[in-house]
């Protein structure tokens, strides 16, 4: 305990034992089991304004740069990269898991100990998918110049615990292939989507692939758009009757398009504009959005955060869709200068939304709740200080309630991984 107290006086907070205590329990649970891997500091943070109490951890890494969490079977996956050390060039992938909601963690796996190293950053981040023992993940490497390079695969058929290389899903390794995302359908099957430009005739498009075989194989890739955002990330969702769906920047007008699939694949569609601002932007704004399926059967519930950059109402908006993406309700705004969001729900009636909020001294986490389905929204939260640089968060569901992850700068100005469970 007394290396925690010292962990809280390094990053400002001072603490009596007995709150120590206190937050240890509310982070990490009273039951045995195997915790977060001790090979860094793990660190426990306060939010004076609001005590809120969140854990911190390098996952043993230097610093984090990129990560991401999946959900599958009451089981949350989550993977980062970061450098080893502070003169390391490339970033070295952890993968870990949590079977209660986020309160413990088995310690990291290294993931690309043997495979290239990731060239990762927040808005371009490492993927993950999973169903059941079935592990898949994505991530950009360098290639022939420094800022960019091709995508890299990898499998694990034992839940994590090795990982070997796959294919690439976009076949070739020229150009840049970034801003991937990837997620399994309820048949056991892989899908893929990143940002390239495989003709060379000047424009970033999205394509799509598919893997029957747990990542091992990719089928020949299609593209869905062949001119969009050059640099916002991207996000494909998976029905509970398996239809596919991908949120993505379209050019002109720089608004969030909807791309969809009802035969798992084979065939797609454009049915909407998810937030329809007609914003007409030239520039990259390095913001994608967030999309989540909730409910049961051919009835699920479309949920949706975007941002626009439009005039007079630039910011971050919810929109729900009954009809699977074919109309969308009113955007409503969330919080008030918010940026990067994303959106989880447990049930149809409780849903989450978080984001970071610009502010002054910096960026700082917030996030609501919903008990109505979206309809109504309770009073924005704040997790963390403007100080701290937080950014960029993510938001997952189970049983045990709500995980919000996001990335906050340390004392010693690298990142940090940090997560908050809440109902």
């Amino acid at each position: 305990m007394t290396n925690d107290m010292q962990s809280g006086r390094k990053h400002g907070l001072i603490v009596s034992l007995k709150v120590v205590c206190l937050v240890s329990l509310m982070i990490f649970g009273c039951s045995p089991g195997p915790v977060l891997s001790t090979e860094a500091p793990e660190n426990i943070a306060l939010n004076p304004a609001n005590n809120a109490v969140y854990a911190k951890s390098t996952l043993g890494l230097y610093d984090i740069s990129s990560f991401d969490v999946y959900v599958d079977q009451e089981i949350i996956h989550l993977i980062a990269s970061g450098k080893r050390a502070a003169h390391n060039k490339h970033g070295s992938i952890r993968y870990t898991r949590s079977e209660d909601g986020g309160h413990q963690w088995k310690s990291p796996v290294t993931v690309n100990e043997s495979l290239p190293a990731a060239l990762a950053s927040r808005g371009n981040d490492v993927q993950l998918a999973a169903d059941g023992s079935h592990l898949v993940s994505l991530w950009q490497t360098e290639g022939e110049f420094p800022t960019m390079g091709p995508m890299v695969s990898a499998y694990s058929p034992d839940a994590g615990q090795t990982w070997k290389r796959g294919a690439n899903p976009a076949i070739d390794n020229d150009g840049s292939q970034a801003h991937i995302d990837v997620v399994a359908d309820w048949k056991g099957n892989f899908h893929a989507v990143w940002l390239a430009d495989p003709n060379e005739n000047g424009y970033q498009g999205l394509h799509y692939a598919r893997s029957i075989d747990q990542g091992k194989q990719w089928g020949q890739p299609v593209t869905l758009d062949d001119s969009t955002c050059s640099c916002c990330w991207n996000t494909v969702a998976v029905s509970p009757d398996n239809k596919l769906a991908v949120l993505y920047r379209n050019t002109a007008p720089r608004d969030m398009s909807l791309a969809q699939s009802l035969d798992a694949g084979l065939t797609w569609r454009h049915p909407s504009t998810v937030g329809d601002f007609q914003w007409k932007f030239e520039g990259c704004p390095h913001v994608g959005g967030a999309l989540k399926y909730v409910g049961t059967g051919n009835i699920a519930q479309l949920h949706s955060v975007v941002w626009t950059g439009i005039e007079d109402k630039s910011g971050l908006y919810h929109l729900s869709s009954n009809d699977n993406g074919q109309t969308w309700s009113i955007p409503r705004k969330l919080g008030s200068m918010a940026m990067h969001g994303d959106i989880a729900a447990r049930n149809r009636n409780a849903v989450a939304a978080i984001w970071n909020e610009m502010e002054p001294d910096g960026a700082s986490i917030f996030y609501t709740k919903s008990e109505d389905g979206g309809t109504t929204w309770s009073v924005p939260k704040r997790l963390t200080e403007a100080r701290n640089s937080a950014t960029q968060p993510k938001l997952v569901a189970t049983k045990h309630g709500f995980l919000a992850l996001w990335t906050e700068k340390n004392n010693q100005h690298s990142s940090e991984l940090a997560w908050y469970v809440f109902e």
